[in-house]
C-alpha cells in the first residue's frame, strides 16, 4: 500500500527576514494540512562571497540590482528565531523542516528531529556539504534542479560513502565503489528520496519534463518526489499522479512582498487548494486492480442490458435471433450468452420486452 505523498509547504526566505511573517507562514502551512513547513537556514557570508551575483529572477522579483550577499543578510533567521519557530511548529501540530546552506547551519539543525535532511539544487556537487548530510545518518530529500543524471549519479556516491565509512575520502574514486557497492546501495534505499526540480523562478511549464520523474525512479531506484516552481496547483497535482512521494511547493501570505521568491509562490488559499488536492488525487489513484467499486456493483443491474423478447414469444416455439433483444434492466441473462438460446424451445409465453428466463 502506497504511504501519503509527504506534502512540504515551502516557506523558505518568503518570511523577509522577520520573525513575525516566519511564525505566520507556520500557521498557514499548519491551516493548509501540509505535513510540513520548511525554510532555508545560512549565514550568508558562509554561503557567498561578496561578488557573487543576483540570478536573474532575483533581480527580476526583487526590482533591484546588487550582490547575493546583502539580499541574502536581509533573509537570515537567527538561532534564537528558530527556537521559536520551531516551538510553534510544534503548537500547531506540523514537522520543522529547513534547508542548510552551511556546515554550522547543517550542524544547527541535525539535532531537531526534522523529517529529514534536504539537500538542495545548488549543493548537488557541493562534496564536503553532501558528506557532512550523509554522516548524520537520517533521511535526506536530495533536489536535482540543474542536474543530469551523471551529476546526480556522483551526489550519490558521495552520500553512500558518507552513510557507509567515517574515513576521509581520498578520490572520486572511493564515491563511485561506495555507490557500486552492496552496502552503498542499501544505505541509499535507506536513506535516500531524489526530487525532480526546475531551478526557475517562476518555472515554465514547457520546461518542467515530469516524465522525467520516470526516468530518475528508472536510473536509481530510489523514490522520487517533486518540487514545484511552477505557477499554480496543475503541474503538483499532475506529478502526485506520476507517482511523486514528496511535493514541496513555495508559498507566501502575499505574492505582491518583496523579496525573491513570493512571486512564484503560492497565497494561502492556494495551498489550501494545492494540498486538498492531492489528497483527492491519492484517494483517486487507489487501487491498481480493475472491478467493480462501491455503487458500480449494484448500478450494473441499471446500467447493462438483459435478453429480451423482441416480440411476443408462444410456448413451444423455437427462439430464433429476430426474436431476442438486448435492454435494461441487466438482471436477467447477459446479451454475452444471446447465441445460446438460439434454437431452444421457449419453455413458457413471453410477453414484448419480457426478460427471457434461462
Amino acid at each position: 500500500m502506497h504511504k501519503p505523498v509527504f506534502i512540504i509547504a515551502e516557506a523558505g526566505v518568503n518570511h523577509n527576514g522577520s520573525l513575525d511573517l516566519a511564525l505566520q507562514l507556520v500557521d498557514v502551512a499548519a491551516d493548509a494540512g501540509a505535513d510540513a513547513v520548511k525554510f532555508q537556514t545560512f549565514k550568508a557570508e558562509a554561503l557567498v562571497t561578496a561578488q557573487a551575483a543576483k540570478a536573474d529572477y532575483q533581480v527580476n522579483n526583487t526590482k533591484e540590482e546588487g550582490s547575493q550577499l546583502d539580499m541574502l543578510r536581509r533573509l537570515e533567521l537567527s538561532p534564537a528565531d528558530h527556537e521559536q519557530v520551531l516551538a510553534h511548529c510544534s503548537k500547531r501540530g506540523i514537522r520543522f523542516m529547513s534547508t542548510a546552506f552551511d556546515a554550522d547551519s547543517l550542524a544547527m539543525l541535525a539535532p531537531l528531529g526534522m523529517p529529514a535532511i534536504k539537500i538542495p539544487s545548488g549543493d548537488i556537487t557541493c562534496a564536503p556539504m553532501l558528506l557532512a548530510a550523509a554522516r548524520l545518518r537520517q533521511p535526506l530529500i536530495v533536489s536535482t534542479g540543474m542536474s543530469t543524471l551523471a551529476d546526480i549519479e556522483y551526489a550519490l556516491g558521495v552520500i553512500a560513502f558518507g552513510l557507509t565509512s567515517n574515513e576521509a575520502p581520498r578520490s572520486r574514486r572511493d564515491f563511485e565503489a561506495a555507490y557500486c557497492s552492496d552496502g552503498g546501495r542499501a544505505a541509499l534505499d535507506e536513506f535516500v528520496t531524489l526530487l525532480h526540480c526546475v531551478t526557475e523562478y517562476p518555472a515554465p511549464a514547457a520546461s518542467v519534463n515530469l516524465r522525467t520523474m520516470d526516468t530518475m525512479a528508472a536510473a536509481f531506484g530510489l523514490p522520487v518526489g517533486y518540487s514545484d516552481h511552477t505557477l499554480g496547483l496543475e503541474v503538483s497535482i499532475a506529478a502526485v499522479a506520476r507517482g511523486a512521494c514528496v511535493i514541496e511547493k513555495h508559498f507566501t501570505l502575499d505574492r505582491a512582498l518583496p523579496g525573491p521568491d513570493h512571486l512564484a509562490s503560492l497565497e494561502p488559499g492556494e495551498l489550501r487548494q494545492l494540498v486538498a488536492s492531492i489528497r483527492n488525487v491519492e484517494l483517486a489513484l487507489g487501487s491498481p486492480i480493475k472491478q467493480p467499486r462501491g455503487q458500480e456493483v449494484p448500478n450494473r443491474a441499471i446500467a447493462r442490458r438483459s435478453v429480451v423478447a423482441a416480440r411476443p414469444i408462444a410456448m413451444g416455439e423455437i427462439i430464433r435471433d429476430d426474436m431476442l433483444g438486448a435492454k435494461r434492466p441487466g438482471s436477467g441473462i447477459t446479451p454475452l450468452d444471446t447465441w445460446e438460446l438460439i434454437g431452444r424451445t421457449a419453455n413458457r409465453d413471453y410477453a414484448l420486452d419480457e426478460l427471457i428466463e434461462p
